[in-house]
């Protein structure tokens, strides 16, 4: 009999045991009136709750979530996250999760969405893959409006002198939808504006999703808002947002996307499911809202950064820990057999085969990853999220392999299991978190951000060198004659290798990291550094998951993984 799928599982566990959300919000001391309601199992954070819950509770303890250069298939990393949460609250703690929201896109394209798999999934399952309750439709909104702005103004006489050749705002699309990365707007005569040239990124990897994220309060929102740069004149003068006094419109578009969403696990665990940018393009976490709520509602809170280590993980605790003011307690890095047997060498239509010699190859892209992490001089548990195609000497070998190296490791049959699978996994991790930590950050923000992306490229990824591209190296000179030296760094870089070349895989060493543009996202407040081919905007695979997709008259969906 062949396990179900990840959306059977659910549809039966939400029929069947899932709660009212006011249940879930009273686990964790919240009232009917400190949440707004969608529906039965959804809700949004009020502001008055939010605020409440700031200023009188303690910060409990913070577990982070990463893992290694994934397949492209993933790993199972929400999975882990989603799981170890259920397996803390089933050992008595009082556990809180915070994960981001997925995306239409890789809902709709190859790798899914971003719910957990298995029995560690959270719940309502089809609600939160698809339209949740509205905030990527506010985000890709606000997106919108702001560009139709900006073009509005140059249309109706351009009284700030924007160059239209040099507008940095880009249109959104939630969707994988390559057809628009490089377009021509403003056609058909002078009554249709002024023709020039457009691109469209995917929602969540617009500056206003980081903004959403990185936001504590309507009021930080709107400065933030008002602080991103949309454009140089003809004289190469920044425009910004509070330029155009169209801040406030466009806090208005996003004042409920900023309150968390609170759902639950297939075992009833508390998860505020907020934010989600991508790790590979953008930063990758979700909001600090979602982060702080979890910490403050929870004796532990899991949270999870996107991709592995050197991508999430990296900007968790280099860009998100500072404003987070609280550094994670605790690192788990999530590996499988099979991601790193492909680390290895093995290809991808012989991962489910036996190979300890690819799988002890494979083993340098872990190995680098808890080198990566123990930086930070925060303890570090190893999650090996178990397949069914995992074999015993497969197991027996990667856990003396870590052994060697000094690190906890712990089998997490989550996916089959739920809670019961992930428990020596929780004993480990609170163990972890009783540990002494001392965050240390990579880089200092008073460092150029020249030095900044050389440390980035040598100590986490392993470069021997930087190259610039001409396009790069006048925005480095952009960023010092405007004083925007002093901000955080944010790689966007592929997932599936340490390096910038996605088929150099297992531990690179000795390689040249290639910086092809560098964006000042000053509202957020990080520079966004783009190498190699990565690109803002995917595109759909050949056989989009959407082909798969299907309703039947009662609504009831099918195909949805």
């Amino acid at each position: 009999m062949s396990f179900p799928s990840d959306i059977e599982i659910a549809q039966i566990n939400e029929h069947d045991n899932m709660k009212n959300i006011n249940e879930i919000a009273k686990k964790i001391g919240l009232t009917p009136d400190d949440i707004e309601p969608y529906g039965h199992y959804k809700a949004k954070f009020s502001g008055r709750s939010i605020a409440k819950t700031m200023d009188e509770k303690d910060d409990g303890k913070l577990i982070l979530v990463t893992s290694i250069n994934p397949t492209p298939a993933g790993e199972g990393k929400s999975t882990v996250a989603i799981g170890l949460a259920d397996s803390l609250q089933s050992l008595g703690k009082k556990t809180v999760l915070a994960l981001r929201e997925p995306s239409l896109g890789p809902v709709m394209g190859m790798k899914g969405g971003a719910t957990g798999g298995g029995y560690a999934q959270v719940v309502p399952m089809e609600d939160i893959n698809l339209h949740f309750t509205g905030d990527m439709h506010a985000l890709t909104s606000a997106v919108n409006t702001l560009a139709a702005l900006i073009d509005n103004h140059i249309h109706q006489g351009n009284a700030l002198n924007i160059d239209p050749r040099r507008i940095v705002w880009k249109r959104a699309l939630d969707i994988n939808d390559r057809a628009l990365r490089n377009i021509v707007v403003g056609l058909g005569g002078p009554f249709n504006s002024v023709p020039r040239e457009e691109h469209f990124e995917i929602t969540v990897a617009s500056e206003l999703m980081a903004v959403l994220c990185l936001a504590q309060d309507i009021d930080d929102l709107k400065e933030r808002i008002s602080n991103i740069l949309i454009a140089y004149t003809f004289d190469k003068k920044p425009i910004f947002v509070r330029d155009l006094h169209v801040e406030g419109a466009i806090t208005v578009l996003l004042k409920d996307a900023l309150k968390p969403n609170l759902v639950q696990t297939l075992e009833n665990t508390p998860a505020i499911i907020h934010g989600g940018p991508f790790a590979n393009i953008a930063h990758g976490c979700n909001s600090i809202l979602a982060t702080k709520l979890a910490m403050k509602l929870g004796d532990y809170a899991v949270t999870e950064a996107g991709f592995g280590a050197d991508l999430g993980g990296e900007k968790f605790l280099d860009i998100v820990t500072p404003k987070l003011n609280h550094a994670p307690n605790a690192i788990v890095i999530v590996a499988t057999v099979r991601a790193l047997k492909y680390n290895g060498g093995q290809k991808l239509a012989d991962i489910q085969n036996e190979d300890l010699n690819a799988l002890n190859l494979g083993f340098k892209n872990l190995k680098r990853h808890i080198h990566n992490m123990r930086y930070y001089h925060i303890p570090v548990v190893v999650a090996i999220n178990k397949f069914a195609t995992d074999t015993d000497n497969e197991i027996k070998l990667l856990t003396s392999l870590c052994d060697e190296v000094g690190v906890d490791v712990q089998l997490a049959e989550i996916h089959h299991n739920g809670s019961k699978g992930g428990q020596a996994l929780a004993k480990a991790v609170i163990k972890a978190t009783e540990k002494a930590a001392n965050y240390t950050r990579l880089y200092e923000d008073g460092e150029t951000t020249e030095a900044k992306i050389a440390t980035i490229a040598s100590e986490v990824y392993g470069a021997n060198n930087v190259e610039y591209s001409k396009k790069a190296r006048n925005q480095l000179q952009v960023l010092k004659d405007n004083a925007w030296d002093d901000l955080p760094v944010c790689i966007a870089k592929t997932q599936y290798s340490l390096s910038d070349d996605p088929k150099r895989l297992g531990s690179p060493r000795d390689f040249t990291l290639h910086v092809t543009d560098i964006i000042p996202k000053l509202g957020a407040g990080f520079v966004v550094v783009l190498t190699g081919n990565v690109m803002t905007m995917p595109g759909l695979p050949k056989k989009p998951a959407a082909l798969n997709m299907d309703v039947d008259n009662e609504g009831t969906i099918g195909g949805l993984f």
